[in-house]
This record gives structure tokens, C-alpha cells and sequence, in this order.
């Protein structure tokens, strides 16, 4: 895994949105997080465009389905040569390893533990006996016993993975705001500098930065405050 600190997640449908959008981030060590979305208006060439623009990609899709289905878009996803791709998690241990078995190349392959939306309430309806923290935790640990490189969870979990995993396992977190920002859809977010205190390795940031009226300023400061808080 490259250096990045930083993705972008992009919502906008349309590629020359995208891109106008991104143009003034060119030159920062970020990369841009390509979800369903985006792929599935513009297809796979889109990633390409992308990388060739300088930006590496996170590719967003969360593959869950049976072992050999998810082996086979493992695959297929790791031919675009995106710089990490996700699966769910929930989708089981066979599952997981199987994934983990059909990556290729430089890709790294990282589990979806429990979306950053939810909450217990959510996992309950679910028929889960777990809150959010045992849950992450319980699925974080069987990713990594499955082979995969890391897994993605909200920040308020990523100090709790931090001590349960190695630690060259990627830590992932959406559900990252700067204190200014509303927090939207997201039910369980932290600011920048905490989510690295807390362990993550890169942090995925969306409308704080798309929506922002200067995208390139709204960058610097969140890298400014991972590097605070990598400094101390």
C-alpha cells in the first residue's frame, strides 16, 4: 500500500463532475474511493482515468455472495489494478478466505466490518447479540485470520482493532469529519486527528471535501491534522 492517508469519496455520477472536482487536489498525497455509484454509471474504465490522472483508487464495491461468486469479482476487480477493494465481512469466514486467496498483484484486499450508518439498534434487527464494538472486533479478527490485509470500520472502533490486530493491518475509516462538518448519514464519526490517534491508517472523506466551495484548502487541513497527529 502506497502512502495515502487520504481518500476521496466520490458521489457524484457523472466522470467530468469527478474530475473537475479533483483537479485542484492533483499534487496531494490523497486518492479517491470509486463506490457503486460512480462505477456503476461509468463502468471499469473509469479507474483508469482515475490512476492515470495520479490518483490511487480504493474501489468501494463490498463484494457479498457465495465463495467462488466473490473469488471470481476478486479477480475480475483486481485486473483494474485499483490500490484496495473490500468485501463484507459478514459474508463468512470461507468467504473471506477465498477473496483473500483470488487477490492479485499490488491490490489489497480489506473487509467491511459494520457500515458506519448503523448502530446497535440496527444489529439487533439484524439478530445480532453484539454492539457495534464486539462486533467490529469479532469480524476484524476473523478477517485477518482469513488472510485479508485489513478491514473497514468507523474510528470509534479502530483503537479496539488496533490492539487486536498486527500492525501492518490496514485500518480504514469512513465516518471521518472535521469538527465543523455535519455529520450527515454517518451515526458514528470522529474528527481527523482522532481517527488516526485511535489507529487508523487511512481515513475516507466525502462531503467535507466535495461539497466544499475550496475541495483543495478542505483537503490540506484534513492532512494537516493526520500529520498532527502522526507527529505526536
Amino acid at each position: 500500500m502506497s502512502d495515502v492517508r487520504l481518500y476521496v469519496a466520490l458521489t457524484s455520477d457523472c466522470v467530468t463532475d469527478a474530475m473537475k472536482m479533483l483537479k485542484p487536489l492533483r499534487g496531494l498525497p490523497v486518492g479517491v474511493k470509486v463506490g457503486l455509484e460512480l462505477f456503476v454509471k461509468e463502468g471499469p474504465g473509469i479507474i483508469a482515468e482515475f490512476k492515470n490522472a495520479g490518483f490511487p483508487v480504493f474501489l468501494d464495491l463490498k463484494f457479498h455472495d457465495i465463495p467462488y461468486t466473490v473469488a471470481g469479482a476478486v479477480r475480475s476487480a483486481c485486473l483494474l489494478e485499483p490500490e484496495v477493494i473490500n468485501v463484507h465481512a459478514s459474508g463468512g469466514r470461507a468467504m473471506m478466505e477465498a477473496a483473500a486467496d483470488a487477490c492479485t498483484g499490488k491490490t489489497r484486499i480489506i473487509a467491511v466490518t459494520v457500515l458506519t450508518s448503523m448502530d446497535k439498534s440496527d444489529l439487533q434487527l439484524l439478530g445480532s447479540r453484539y454492539d457495534p464494538m464486539e462486533a467490529v472486533v469479532s469480524l476484524a479478527s476473523a478477517a485477518e485470520e482469513a488472510g485479508l490485509h485489513g478491514v473497514v470500520c468507523s474510528p470509534l472502533e479502530a483503537s479496539a482493532v488496533r490492539e487486536n490486530s498486527s500492525r501492518d493491518f490496514l485500518i480504514v475509516t469512513p465516518g471521518v469529519r472535521p469538527a465543523e462538518a455535519d455529520s450527515g448519514d454517518q451515526k458514528r464519526v470522529m474528527t481527523p486527528f482522532e481517527a488516526v490517534k485511535n489507529g487508523a491508517t487511512a481515513l475516507v472523506v466525502g462531503r467535507p471535501i466535495t461539497a466544499s466551495s475550496n475541495p483543495a484548502q478542505a483537503a490540506g487541513s484534513i492532512l494537516q491534522e493526520i500529520d498532527t497527529a502522526l507527529a505526536n
